[in-house]
């Protein structure tokens, strides 16, 4: 993947990783975060479109009071088709996806750099997922940052990490651990059809706030879980043993380190009977 001029600043330049340290302390974060809600921040919303080639035909029509207000946009409801079929795994939100088999050392590997799950999650509840699914969505700054439940069930509350936040760019694999620096909040979905699946959501540079909408709820399949604020982020889906069969295309993609460009609501495996 091609990387935009200003990420090889940041991370492949002394001056720019001085400037990264400087830029994702919480609090610069956090005043960043502030500005693009501000009126101020309208400008950037046309050189966003234009350099990411963003079809705005897709979204609701409407005038944007801040870049935010711009990046949380809603989709048009008939431009992403929700698979309902109780047996079918959707995507919960458009991204680039990678597939791996959770180890028997709670290791999973991205750009060939190997994580915990248990660091992930801070939690020995990763043991309960040794040999299954870890399904890793990562947003790009033209998707649609929105993302919905994948199956009917009941929700836990959400656990909170707090870290410091990093570009989840392929870039930055070669420099950080990015899930061990980026904020990152998760829950079990207790769901019908697909076992306990933990869902993780990950900040990224610049994102002052992940925005997940309920805590202890009863969720129905294709219903908005939430959405993040402006920046690339991540989504992660553990699933345990023998509940699901993915994609013969999305695995063999990751085999040959490629991501599978998949949409919201879109078909990406099936459950095991």
């Amino acid at each position: 993947m091609k990387e935009d001029k200003t990420t090889l600043f940041l991370y492949k330049t002394f001056i720019g990783r001085i400037i990264l340290k400087i830029i994702t302390l919480r609090l610069i974060s956090k005043i960043i975060g502030l500005f693009l809600s501000t009126r101020l921040s309208k400008f950037i919303i046309s050189i966003i479109i234009k350099k990411n080639n963003i079809d705005m035909s897709e979204y609701v029509e409407t005038k944007y009071k801040s870049f935010n207000d711009f990046f949380t946009r809603n989709i048009k409801q008939e431009k992403r088709n929700i698979e309902l079929n109780k047996n079918i795994l959707i995507s919960p939100c458009d991204a680039n996806l990678s597939v791996y088999r959770i180890n028997k050392d709670n290791k999973f590997y991205i750009k060939g750099s190997s994580y915990s799950i248990n660091e992930l999650l801070k939690d020995n509840i990763s043991k309960d997922y040794l040999n299954g699914y870890i399904c890793i969505f990562r947003l790009c700054v033209d998707n649609y940052h929105h993302y919905c439940y994948i199956d009917n069930g009941y929700k836990s509350a959400n656990n909170y990490i707090q870290g410091i936040l990093h570009t989840v760019r392929p870039i930055a694999l070669k420099k950080y651990n990015i899930y061990h620096q980026n904020s990152r909040e998760w829950s079990i979905l207790h769901t019908e059809n697909f076992g306990d699946v933990i869902q993780i959501e990950i900040g990224a540079l610049l994102v002052g706030k992940i925005v997940n909408h309920h805590s202890n709820y009863q969720f129905k399949k294709g219903e908005e879980k939430g959405y993040f604020e402006y920046g690339g982020s991540t989504i992660c889906l553990l699933f345990k043993k023998n509940t699901i069969r993915i994609e013969d295309d999305i695995l063999n993609n990751t085999k040959n380190d490629i991501e599978t460009t998949v949409k919201y609501g879109e078909r990406i495996g099936k459950k095991i009977s």
